[in-house]
Formats: structure tokens, sequence, C-alpha cells
């Protein structure tokens, strides 16, 4: 048993792990901070568009409640369908900007996917040198309490990638 257990451990290397953060080494990286606000900028007009269609939708309401009394059946069923017209409209627009698959995503897909595969393939190609067996973000892994210090590449990604820390 006690040949069984030594040769069990000889057969075990040891892992090596490593320890990022992207949250530091994106900070440092000043394309990310162009694209942070590129995005910041486009966010800010659609959100005016969009604040500027619900506002339209609104007042044509409001102006419908004010004089409701006064319409004609007819008139009051013309009102109701611009109004329901001008809410779905400002609805489409928010679900175009800000939506699953809308331009925000659309666009901070188009700016940030190349520079957090920058990062990745840096990561992968120290790793790879390095023989870790892992690599642990601190920003994204909410269970890690502690890592010490001397495990944290972040410094060494960010060399890879052309940036002194």
């Amino acid at each position: 048993m006690l040949i069984a257990f030594l040769a069990a451990g000889m057969g075990a290397r040891a892992q090596q792990f490593a320890l990022i953060d992207t949250e530091y080494i994106l900070a440092r990286i000043p394309a990310y901070q162009s694209a942070n606000e590129q995005l910041e900028q486009s966010s800010k007009k659609w959100q005016k568009e969009v604040d500027e269609a619900t506002r339209a939708a609104k007042a044509l309401y409001d102006d419908y409640q004010a004089t409701a009394k006064d319409l004609t059946d007819e008139e009051r069923a013309l009102k109701e369908e611009d109004i329901v017209a001008k809410e779905k409209a400002a609805s489409e627009l928010r679900r175009d900007y800000f939506g699953p698959q809308g331009e925000m995503y659309k666009l901070q897909e188009s700016l940030m996917q190349p520079i957090q595969n920058d990062i990745y393939e840096a990561v992968k190609a120290i790793s790879l040198e390095a023989g870790y067996a892992a690599v642990v973000d601190r920003a994204s892994a909410t269970s890690v309490i502690f890592a010490s210090p001397e495990i944290d590449i972040s410094n060494e990604v960010l060399i890879r990638l052309g940036y002194s820390n």
C-alpha cells in the first residue's frame, strides 16, 4: 500500500496557479479608456433620443387628456391611435439602442472584444510558458478571499501587451 501511495505521489506534479486582475489591467490600457468614453457618448446620445420620443408621446397623451371631452368619438380614436403609435415607436427605439442585440451591445462588442482577446492571448501565452494549470481573474472570482501577490501576473500581462506599469 505504501508503494502505491509513493508511486501516485511521484506521478502527480504540483499544479501551479496564477492570478490576474482584469480591472487593474484594463485601467492601464488607453484603448479601453477611449472605448469607454465612446460608449458613454453614444449611450448619452441614444438615451436623449429615447427621452425625446418618450416626451413626445407623453405630450400627446397629456393633450389628449385635456381635450378628450371636447372631441368626437372618431377624433378621440384617431388621437388614441397616434398616442399608441408614438409610445410604440419610443419603445422600439429603446429596444433598438439598448436591447439585447441593440446598437449599444454591438458597439460594446466591437470596441471591447479586441481588447479582451488581446488580454486573453497574453494570459494564455504567459500561462503556457510558465506552466500554469489555471489562471483566476480576481475581478470576477468572488470566492477569492486572499491570494498571494507573488502569483499575480497582471503586470506581466501588461508588459506582454506593450504597456509598462
